[in-house]
């Protein structure tokens, strides 16, 4: 029976193909199949110098933050957030987050808050096809939207608890911005970079980094928690090297910071592709010093490797995602 089936489908895909081109509609070329990834979630010791993959997927798992008593990490995959616990024995299992009415589609931007009672989340939904910051309970009840304007994508918490920054795209532009955790008009905190991305705040809450390509180039910036001034001319260059410097994450003691780089020439984050490299350095002081940054690993990796801050609390490792191309 399979068989026939199969016979009379393919006689009738000849037939619909022969008129069309007796029609003269020319056939559209089959769309070339998707990559497909494996994802390895990985937590690097930052005494040991070695790494220990805690969980594999072959799906596409993103930006592992680390939970704030230390038990699990929180990851997106499939539109949806779970909690993926990091000290289970056997493998682990993926534990979803319910985000409640609104059809939210959750992308690679979230974390909670210091004290660990709210998530805050970037999303579509079946109101706005396009990434909007939300924010709810730390299990994802109650979520409210933060920022009607879109495409917005949160990065990070004032150590305070009472700021979202975030990066929107506004007039045709990525630039920063902060929304008070209690609801309100955005505020802009940059204007002059071309794309600036990835606002994360330093423990001390005193300064946001970021990276910008308002050099020509990725390199990390920093600016005042209340914004770089007009024309952003409180804005510092943190870093400059012939990488491209994505995503500063600091560690929650503030004694390190972490840098994601592209090779040299790469445009953007958003591709996977070799000879990715997590580097680390002391924080920055107050004044500004040139930076030794070391590489502690490189590997085939780029978009959802670690948009958000993924130190753990103890600021002892980080987690991380290495992507494999499955063939």
């Amino acid at each position: 029976m399979r068989t026939r089936i199969m016979h009379q489908a393919l006689t009738a895909a000849l037939l619909l193909a022969g008129v069309a081109a007796a029609q003269g509609v020319a056939e559209r070329p089959p769309a070339a199949p998707q990559q497909r990834y494996r994802s390895k979630v990985t937590i690097y010791d930052l005494a040991a110098r070695s790494t220990r993959v805690v969980y594999t997927a072959d799906q596409v798992v993103e930006a592992p933050n680390w939970s704030r008593d230390g038990s699990f990490l929180l990851i997106n995959t499939g539109g949806g957030l779970y909690h993926l616990p990091v000290n289970a024995t056997g493998e682990p299992k993926l534990e979803k987050i319910e985000l409640g009415e609104g059809g939210h589609r959750a992308n690679n931007d979230h974390d909670l808050s210091r004290d660990g009672k709210w998530l805050a989340f970037s999303a579509s939904s079946t109101a706005s096809r396009q990434s909007q910051v939300w924010l709810a309970h730390a299990d994802g009840s109650g979520a409210k939207l933060m920022t009607p304007a879109s495409p917005s994508y949160f990065h990070g918490w004032s150590p305070d608890g009472k700021w979202l920054a975030f990066v929107g795209q506004r007039n045709g532009k990525f630039e920063l911005f902060r929304v008070a955790a209690t609801g309100g008009d955005e505020q802009r905190l940059t204007s002059k970079g071309a794309y600036d991305d990835g606002p994360e705040y330093s423990p001390d809450g005193k300064w946001i980094y970021f990276n910008s390509d308002r050099t020509g180039k990725w390199e990390i910036w920093r600016i005042p928690a209340e914004g770089g001034g007009p024309a952003d001319a409180k804005a510092e260059q943190v870093t400059k090297d012939d990488l491209e410097n994505w995503f500063p994450h600091l560690s929650p003691n503030g004694k390190w910071m972490l840098v994601f780089s592209f090779p040299k020439g790469t445009k953007t984050h958003n591709e996977k592709l070799e000879g990715v490299e997590l580097r680390l350095t002391p924080a920055p002081g107050s004044k500004l010093k040139p930076l030794k940054l070391d590489v502690r690993a490189k590997f085939f990796g780029g978009q959802g490797t670690i948009n958000v801050n993924s130190w753990s609390p103890d600021s002892k490792k980080f987690a991380y995602v290495v992507f494999e191309p499955i063939r």
